[in-house]
């Protein structure tokens, strides 16, 4: 639409015809013009600031509290702050496997996708930080701290290149869950067939004695009926989730969780880009720690609710003291290998991690 500029003085200046004999006034066909000229731009100036609709891609199902918790609060957030300009449209079916998502967003196929840096084994070293075993009972504190670490250093590795990153995040400590086995062994998990994801989980499981078995956690029951494993890590709410309870006799808390998981919310760099920067701060103040927080808060929850519907089906036990010092041995040289692989994506990875833990331990005391 081509729009014909007017000057403020001649939008505002009123000419009329000399009064006329019934001592009404006129206005002139020139001023008519510009009347009509300045309705036609406030109407395309309405246009011009019509919502911007966002696609978000979702591979859970909805029900799932990643996405009824948080993805779904996250875009009503956004679209709050935003003052309606900026409204999201949750796509109703998967545009591929979960392991395609991150490129999905780097690639604009969808604006915000959400997914697990471990799913694209060797890609992210920096997730190494907030998965190491024995970090934090709280997911939110986890969180938080995985939030500013990664802020104040982890990006810097560069390994969110083309993608604006909302929230990284861990679900809350990953536990042991066996159909049979000595809750108080040592060997507990010597020789036991675990289903793991992706992560560094495989190591935690293949170092204490466990052959793990690869697949994703929706074919976690599937596994475990048909005998493929003999157990699973995970966290209270996964086991709950996924309707596990049945199938599993054992469960081992560990101080710190045995392992976590990192998350992540990207949104593509050019659709970030293409927004005024009262949109895009907008958008930043909902998303961030912000959204690092209620993630945590989600799985912290979820997490109570599912360590509550094992009352009377799982027996849970906390780890002994034997048990704990065997596993920080023993998990100990993948700790360090972990933190080194950290410094190779050219971050310093011990400075990382203090700073992680120094963070988790703030946030915990607070709460």
């Amino acid at each position: 639409m081509k729009i014909t500029s007017f000057t403020t003085t001649e939008l505002s200046t009123v000419q009329y015809h000399q009064p006329d004999p019934t001592g009404n006034m006129k206005m002139n066909v020139k001023t008519k013009k510009i009347a009509s000229m300045a309705a036609s731009i406030a109407l395309f100036a309405g246009v011009a600031h019509a919502e911007t609709t966002i696609t978000v891609a979702n591979w859970l199902p909805p029900s799932h509290p990643l996405v009824s918790d948080v993805i779904v609060p996250m875009t009503e957030q956004i679209t709050e702050a935003t003052g309606g300009e900026v409204v999201a449209n949750i796509l109703p079916a998967p545009l591929g496997p979960p392991a395609a998502h991150f490129d999905f967003a780097v690639n604009g196929v969808a604006d915000i996708t959400f997914g697990v840096q471990g799913y694209n084994a060797g890609r992210f070293k920096t997730t190494n930080i907030a998965e190491i075993p024995f970090i934090g009972d709280s997911a939110e504190a986890t969180s938080v701290a995985y939030w500013r670490t990664w802020d104040a250093m982890l990006k810097d590795a560069g390994e969110y290149d083309g993608v604006k990153v909302l929230a990284v995040f861990t679900h809350g400590p990953g536990e042991i869950f066996l159909k049979e086995g000595d809750a108080t062994s040592v060997d507990l998990l010597k020789g036991q067939k675990l289903r793991v994801g992706g992560g560094i989980v495989h190591e935690v499981a293949s170092t204490l004695g466990a052959v793990p078995v690869e697949g994703p956690s929706s074919k976690a029951y599937e596994l475990l009926s048909q005998g493929v494993a003999d157990g699973i890590l995970f966290p209270y709410e996964s086991v709950n989730f996924f309707k596990l309870i049945p199938q599993l006799d054992v469960g081992v808390s560990v101080p710190g969780g045995l392992y976590n998981t990192s998350f992540y919310i990207v949104m593509n760099q050019a659709k970030y880009d293409s927004f005024s920067p009262e949109i895009q701060a907008a958008i930043d103040s909902v998303t961030g720690e912000h959204l690092a927080r209620m993630a945590g808060q989600m799985w912290d929850t979820v997490d109570a609710a599912g360590l509550a519907a094992m009352d009377g089906e799982i027996e849970v036990t906390p780890a002994t003291d034997e048990q704990l010092a065997a596993w920080k041995e023993s998990l100990q040289p993948v700790i360090d290998e972990k933190i080194a692989q950290v410094s190779e994506s050219g971050v310093d990875g011990q400075a990382a991690y203090e700073m992680f833990i120094a963070e988790v331990a703030a946030e915990s005391a607070g709460k």
